[in-house]
């Protein structure tokens, strides 16, 4: 795959008129979507009603909404109320609690698929996930993962669609960035809490890899292009998770344009 197929991710707490910029940044410089984080402290489909409206050309994706925290019928709804573009719309979805979570994904894709005209793909961590990713997914969405194990988790994915019968998903991954020495100070810190979490702590732990080893830093456009770059082969998207020092205008774009597409 070429290194130019790249999206740009924030967290969807940001407020709606600095998403609204950066989408229309995104799509100015080159970047196929723009995708925002569902989380507790933001309603990341809002926020894609936002960016949807400032860009209206590029792909808008949520990642990822733990279905036991909203079911499909409530996330199809929440789409159908805000009047998102499902041409152009990636949904990503989450186990959320890890207690039957396999089985909650399994059984709510399928749901959602049939609820909306959108994309779904599968947030997934560990080999389990990434298998129910090709069995019934549209895709799947990897997080926090080394370079070296970015092949074999897309190997993954690929091989149950094909013991299913079905067509290669895509596979997309988020890619942590992050540009300057505060912002690289606030990546750890994300790093670390992650870590302290059972699922990640574990993810980590088969890796072999701390947190930081499956982020691209660095104090310079050049270094972030030269990091995003050994992620960027095997992948259908990489998705530059943008972690910046302030919640700033000036902060995210400058972040924005070092590992824009074509750098």
């Amino acid at each position: 795959m070429s290194e130019t197929r790249r999206g740009f991710g924030v967290a969807g707490a940001l407020p709606l008129a600095l998403v609204g910029r950066l989408a229309a940044a995104a799509e100015a410089a080159g970047y196929r979507t723009f995708w925002v984080n569902d989380t507790p402290g933001g309603d990341g489909l809002r926020a894609l009603r936002e960016a949807a409206t400032a860009a209206p050309t590029i792909r808008i994706g949520v990642g990822v909404i733990p279905l036991d925290r909203q079911p499909p019928e409530a996330i199809a709804a929440r789409i159908a109320e805000l009047r998102l573009p499902e041409d152009r719309l990636t949904v990503g979805v989450g186990s959320g609690q890890a207690e039957g979570g396999l089985a909650r994904v399994r059984s709510g894709v399928p749901s959602l698929r049939a609820l909306t005209s959108a994309t779904v793909v599968v947030g997934a961590l560990g080999p389990r996930m990434c298998r129910v990713a090709g069995e019934i997914g549209d895709g799947a969405l990897l997080n926090w993962l080394t370079p070296g194990y970015v092949g074999p988790s897309i190997e993954v994915v690929r091989a149950a669609a094909r013991e299913a019968g079905r067509p290669l998903p895509r596979v997309d991954a988020y890619v942590r960035t992050a540009l300057g020495d505060g912002a690289i100070a606030r990546l750890r810190e994300e790093g670390e809490r992650y870590a302290s979490f059972p699922a990640y702590g574990a993810h980590f732990g088969r890796m072999g890899a701390d947190p930081m080893a499956t982020a691209v830093t660095g104090g310079a456009p050049d270094t972030i292009a030269a990091g995003l770059a050994s992620f960027s082969g095997a992948l259908d998207e990489t998705v530059v998770r943008a972690i910046t020092a302030e919640e700033s205008v000036d902060a995210y774009l400058a972040l924005l344009w070092a590992a824009a597409p074509g750098r």
